[in-house]
């Protein structure tokens, strides 16, 4: 049986424009498009405005908000490996942007404070300091997080990609 012709009474425009619509793949393909160049524009906006990359405003305001935080609790508080956190702080602190002291408590440990150019940098800055989409996601009810989670890492075991990358802050992807 041939289909209708568009014009003819018994066309079903709903019909037709399903017909046009791209596969479920090229619709989440530019989902992820969308995401994507959302958090791609929020840290060229930050680094613009304030002069240093999306991690370095984020680790700024998380010294800013805990006076005195270690190197390891700044990896914990970021979600990213310890190492990354001191390459981060030792960038920070050769550009004067935070004061590395001595903790009152354990004299070994490095205790953080944002120096004044630090403050000036952070206030340049457009929030969200951690970004877009941990606020994004933050936002979203329990169980659609859940969805999520499962079904990303579907993805994430067909790209058969490892996960070295899972703590390397967005803005240095």
């Amino acid at each position: 049986m041939l289909p209708n012709p568009p014009d003819s009474p018994d066309a079903d425009p709903a019909a037709d424009e399903r017909s046009r619509e791209p596969p479920p793949a090229t619709r989440v393909l530019r989902q992820f498009r969308i995401v994507f160049n959302a958090v791609k524009s929020h840290f060229r906006n930050v680094e613009k405005a304030a002069g240093i990359g999306g991690a370095q405003v984020w680790a700024l305001s998380v010294v800013a908000q805990h006076p005195g935080i270690g190197v390891g609790e700044l990896a914990k508080a970021l979600d990213i490996h310890q190492t990354t956190a001191s390459n981060l702080v030792k960038t920070l602190a050769a550009q004067g942007l935070v004061a590395p002291g001595k903790s009152e408590h354990d004299r070994r440990a490095v205790a953080l404070r944002l120096s004044e150019a630090g403050a000036e940098r952070l206030a340049k800055a457009p929030a969200p300091f951690a970004g877009v989409l941990p606020g994004a996601l933050a936002s979203m009810d329990e169980q659609a997080l859940a969805r999520l989670e499962q079904d990303l890492h579907v993805l994430i075991e067909i790209l058969q990609a490892e996960d070295t990358g899972a703590n390397t802050p967005l803005a240095d992807l």
